[in-house]
């Protein structure tokens, strides 16, 4: 079942290389499959092909920080701020802004046990 997701997508990709979305879905189903490096690959291209496709930031980021590259993490957070705010998408700012305050240690996680 897993390949058949996959291979699917590879087949639309195959047919419109440079879709945005494709290739974010792509990412996301080889991070499922625990294919890091291929997704990694993705995420990349689209931040430095499609800049304002503001859903890739967070998870890019989050792939850096499972892969211990904070600096890359942090990094990527704030360009996905960056570009959240120029599109005003408040959400995706909202989401990128806790990631970036965590992984940059500006807040504690015991700080709502009172």
């Amino acid at each position: 079942m897993e390949e058949s997701r996959l291979q699917k997508l590879l087949a639309f990709f195959e047919n419109e290389p440079d879709d945005e979305f494709l290739k974010y879905a792509l990412a996301t189903e080889y991070l499922r499959l625990n294919d890091t490096g291929k997704a990694l690959a993705y995420y990349e291209d689209l931040v430095n092909k499609h800049p304002n496709y503001t859903g890739t930031y967070y998870h890019l980021g989050k792939l850096y920080e499972a892969l211990n590259r904070k600096d890359d993490a942090i990094n990527i957070y704030q360009t996905g701020m960056r570009i959240a705010r120029e599109k005003r998408d408040n959400h995706a700012y909202s989401e990128l802004q806790a990631a970036y305050n965590q992984a940059a240690g500006l807040f504690d996680d015991d700080d709502d046990d009172y």
